[in-house]
């Protein structure tokens, strides 16, 4: 059994996040309402403090795909690469192991597309204006990810550390063609946005009601582990909130970040998908998409770099 190894600019390389957006619509669909395996994960701090940890991320699971995923990360708050980790891909039948990529460009891409999804799904259909809280890999990602699905002219970003909110705007500007504004306090960010992103390491909700305009979309990203929190109990009771996946979401997510229970969950993002659900119902309803990020995310995002990699002969093959 040989095994192929990717790096990160490789598994760059073979991304197509057009057809990784299609892929997992139907793989969020299949996961809230045929779901036989829920999403898994194990989580640890490591010794240096910090906020340092490490999580396991198992076992990603789709209809159809004859394989699974496990990924390993580390979580370096403030470092350079704040995350990194690898992805085995294994035969579902025997277990062997197909390939072991970067995880960092998966993680990163297969979670924008999923806010990209979110936004389609639940943003009303002119969204001009967007606000990013925090200036890093997701707050860029995630832009790219909505550019997909909506018309996005302008880009307000604020960051804890004001050197990386200009530093986003000098970079982003130019790469995605759009306005960058760079603003000073989370209030000024979002006051008149359609689309408001968070992607930050925040234990405390800081983005609150009186903050936000009615019909805005709020993507949350940034409590994907026990103890983070961005957006406030108040603005998610007076919302339509949306997660992933309600177990985690509740035990680990923007819900349980913000000290709510199961009862402030409206809908996983695949019921809305299937229609079992019903989404945004009006233009002044405030909808919120809470993600902690599944296994089958990796999986869709795996399996399609994989097959690629094969066809084009990319990768280093060793045997195990």
């Amino acid at each position: 059994m040989h095994t192929i190894i990717l790096s990160a600019p490789e598994v760059s390389q073979l991304l197509d996040r057009v057809a990784l957006l299609s892929a997992l619509r139907d793989a969020f669909e299949a996961y809230s309402i045929r779901r036989t395996i829920p999403a898994q994960r194990a989580g640890s701090p490591l010794p240096s403090g910090g906020g340092r940890t490490v999580m396991v991320v198992y076992p990603g699971l789709i209809d159809g795909i004859p394989a699974f995923t496990v990924k390993v990360n580390t979580k370096i708050p403030g470092a350079a690469r704040s995350v990194i980790g690898s992805i085995h891909l294994a035969d579902l039948a025997t277990g062997d192991v197909l390939a072991i990529m970067d995880s960092v460009v998966i993680t990163a891409e297969r979670t924008a597309l999923a806010g990209g999804l979110a936004s389609d799904v639940l943003a009303r259909p002119d969204t001009p204006r967007v606000a990013v809280i925090g200036a890093g890999v997701q707050g860029e990602a995630q832009v790219r990810a909505l550019q997909l699905v909506r018309r996005v002219e302008r880009v307000d970003v604020v960051d804890a550390v004001p050197d990386r909110a200009d530093a986003y705007a000098e970079r982003v500007a130019p790469a995605l063609g759009i306005e960058v504004v760079v603003q000073r306090s989370v209030a000024d960010a979002v006051r008149d946005a359609d689309v408001i992103i968070t992607a930050t390491w925040s234990k405390t909700p800081f983005l609150t009601r009186a903050m936000v305009r009615d019909g805005v979309h709020i993507t949350a990203v940034g409590a994907d582990e026990p103890a983070k929190g961005e957006v406030d109990a108040q603005l998610i009771s007076s919302s339509l909130f949306v997660c992933d996946d309600r177990d985690l979401s509740a035990r680990m997510g923007a819900i349980a970040g913000a000290g709510l229970g199961p009862g402030a969950i409206h809908a996983e993002l695949g019921e809305i998908i299937a229609g079992t659900r019903p989404g945004r119902t009006s233009a002044s309803q405030i909808t919120i998409f809470g993600t902690v990020g599944l296994a089958f995310q990796d999986l869709a995002a795996a399996w399609q770099v994989y097959g690629r990699a094969r066809e084009m002969n990319v990768g280093t093959v060793v045997a195990l």
